[in-house]
């Protein structure tokens, strides 16, 4: 359990240096996790889709 507060606590930290420190790199980050999301889902629904 403590090892898992420490990832978080040290997750978050890392997010918000990144955010002070080099915002474009950070928002590269985000839309690259959110192209991730995109396709995932798209790939989820092209499965459901071949299913019927």
């Amino acid at each position: 359990m403590q090892v898992k507060k420490i990832l978080t606590y040290s997750g978050v930290g890392f997010v918000a240096f990144l955010l002070f420190n080099r915002p474009g790199d950070a928002a590269t980050a985000v839309k690259g996790a959110m192209k991730t999301v995109y396709n995932a889902a798209d790939s989820l629904a092209q499965f459901v889709v071949h299913l019927s």
